[in-house]
């Protein structure tokens, strides 16, 4: 199992524009999403409906805010 880390705002957006990583807004209210949603990413509610098609080996980069 892979572990998990901790990385900056500038980290995390270098990240994502060199890979496939998947951003993921970690609040699982429409509430919270509509106020913390940053662009280019999904919900919580839509990464556990398609967390199971995912390859293995792609990158997840949680956010809140």
């Amino acid at each position: 199992m892979a572990g998990y880390e901790y990385i900056s705002a500038p980290d995390a957006f270098r990240e994502l524009q060199n890979s496939d990583a998947l951003l993921i807004n970690s609040y699982d209210s429409d509430e919270k999403w509509n106020l913390t949603q940053v662009p280019g990413a999904i919900n919580f509610m839509d990464y556990k409906a398609r967390r199971a098609d995912l390859p293995k080996e792609t990158e997840l980069i949680f956010y809140c805010a």
